[in-house]
């Protein structure tokens, strides 16, 4: 059953679904294909004109570093790929929209949170999961992770439901089982699933994508730990994730991201990602997103300085090559040397750090 939506009800929903720059879009020649620039306010006229046929649409997503959509275009009929690409996309909790285009191809857009979202890493979060449905030569738009001086606008790419095309079932969204047209588009429209930012954050950590030049990085242990790198035992944690104490392993983790210098929304995309790696005994289940975000707080929320050395929950992790490891035993080396005969001194000596 079709919902009866207004005029100005839809062009809301078109608005909020398709727009980025607010002062220049693209169009085309039906006839011809010449695609031009229009350097003018998109208004509601203009979207009214694309829906009933007068003159093609074509959105600039890309406004600053932000987008509120992310679209592949597969230029082959074949539905395969995109398939393939959606199928990816919803094992990853993204929800993508399947878009016959005009002449050959498909659209397949995943929208994203509003205002929008930074499109660096839209993009590549996109870009790792054409990888993995073997489409990897598949355009992404927007084309550019910014706009600068030198790329004032980006490019274009055409709108869904223009008019004339419409009842030929082009530029329409269809059902991935069927390939058939949503019977209402509009609600269809009204009822996407947005992508927020963490999530991609998470997916970028979770996959190991490497991340974008806009995206903190969370650095690596390149020396002595008093270079506030990651400690071994707590890159070993976030690469292997734990099977008991997921509480405090999540804590001690946080504190070491804290003092490596990461923001806490990031460590707790990052710590997201994590749990899912976790392996509980005894049946137990994962930390839930709300329990990561409790211990994030908890760690962020004063300057603790130890690094839960002795920890239960560290301890399993630890490693040689950490210096604090190597201090701490070094300390427990000097303590059994005074009660020692003075031939120990030299084990002694050598462990020193």
């Amino acid at each position: 059953m079709k919902t009866t939506r207004c005029v100005q009800e839809k062009l809301d929903l078109f608005r909020a679904c398709f727009s980025g720059l607010p002062h220049i879009y693209g169009t085309y020649d039906p006839p011809s294909g010449d695609v031009r620039q229009v350097k003018r306010p998109v208004t509601d006229r203009v979207f009214l004109d694309h829906l009933q046929g007068r003159t093609p649409y074509g959105v600039y997503l890309l406004f600053g570093d932000q987008t509120r959509a992310v679209v592949a275009d597969f230029d082959a009929d074949d539905p395969s790929p995109p398939l393939a690409f959606l199928n990816r996309a919803r094992q990853l909790q993204i929800e993508a929209y399947l878009e016959k285009s005009k002449h050959k191809g498909w659209h397949v857009w995943v929208f994203l949170a509003l205002p929008g979202v930074t499109a660096a890493k839209a993009r590549v979060v996109m870009r790792r999961i054409l990888g993995e449905a073997g489409a990897v030569k598949t355009e992404i738009f927007p084309k550019q992770d910014r706009l600068n001086s030198r790329n004032r606008f980006g490019n274009f790419i055409n709108a869904p439901l223009y008019g004339t095309l419409v009842p030929q079932g082009r530029t329409i969204f269809v059902n991935p089982t069927t390939l058939k047209p949503y019977p209402d588009q509009w609600e269809l429209l009204a009822g996407v699933q947005r992508v927020l930012e963490p999530q991609l954050e998470q997916i970028i950590v979770q996959c190991e994508i490497g991340s974008p030049s806009s995206c903190p990085a969370v650095p690596v242990n390149a020396g002595p730990f008093r270079t506030f790198g990651l400690a071994p035992c707590a890159q070993r944690m976030l690469s292997e994730g734990v099977t008991a104490n997921q509480r405090v392993a999540c804590f001690r983790l946080a504190v070491h991201l804290k003092k490596a210098g990461v923001p806490s929304d990031i460590a707790r995309a990052s710590l997201g990602a994590w749990a899912m790696k976790n392996r509980p005994e005894d049946g137990k289940r994962v930390l839930t997103a709300n329990e990561v975000a409790e211990q994030v707080e908890a760690a962020y929320v004063k300057d603790y300085r130890g690094c839960g050395c002795e920890d239960p929950a560290v301890r399993p992790f630890c490693d040689c090559a950490c210096a604090l490891y190597r201090h701490n035993n070094a300390e427990d080396a000097h303590a059994h040397s005074v009660a020692a005969p003075a031939h120990a001194s030299l084990a002694t000596d050598v462990a020193s750090p």
